[in-house]
């Protein structure tokens, strides 16, 4: 790896870090589920410098903000696994489709694979090992419910939560990538090498 794409990919860490401090929730959402737009630099990393770069940045960034977790942990090891199904899901759509018609479409499927990636893990995963070290099931699904009266389990939560959660979550994201593609892509891509 040459100087050149080591700064760059430490610049798109520093970039997605400061990135995923800035949150914000949706309405009818659970209250602990925030979007970031940091995920878009991870896929325009992987865009301009490659799957492995593009998942260096996005683990640099999770460890540094594991530093300040207020999830024990789960919440930075969600946004690592969800992005990285964004991510890889991107990277072999663009193998295929080049250009920014393999980004465009890339960036669509990774929402597929967002939303099927966060269902199962917080189902099988995140949730079961949230309630055990952090706070009870029953603690997490009242929360939820007060935002939401149709969240009353866990697969409610699946369902009414994580479901259109990353929906509009993979479209932000998705929707930013191409854009930021179109803007600034060529650039970086360029520079990179």
């Amino acid at each position: 790896m040459t100087t050149r794409k080591i700064t760059i990919t430490a610049l798109f860490a520093a970039i997605a870090t400061i990135l995923m401090y800035i949150e914000f929730p949706l309405p009818l959402m659970p209250p602990f589920l925030k979007v970031d737009i940091s995920g878009a630099v991870i896929l325009i990393a992987v865009v301009a410098l490659g799957l492995r770069q593009g998942l260096f940045v996005l683990a640099i960034k999770d460890l540094i903000h594991l530093m300040s977790t207020k999830t024990g942990g789960v919440g930075e090891l969600a946004d690592f696994i969800m992005l990285a199904a964004m991510a890889v899901t991107l990277y072999l759509v663009m193998k295929k489709v080049s250009g920014g018609k393999g980004v465009f479409l890339g960036s669509v499927i990774s929402i597929f694979s967002l939303v099927i990636v966060g269902m199962l893990t917080n189902r099988y995963m995140l949730i079961p090992f949230y309630s055990k070290t952090m706070m009870p099931l029953e603690a997490i699904i009242s929360l939820c419910q007060n935002v939401n009266p149709n969240i009353t389990s866990i697969n409610g939560y699946i369902v009414w939560g994580v479901l259109p959660f990353n929906i509009i979550k993979g479209l932000i994201v998705s929707f930013m990538t191409v854009i930021l593609h179109r803007k600034i892509g060529s650039v970086i891509t360029k520079n990179a090498q």
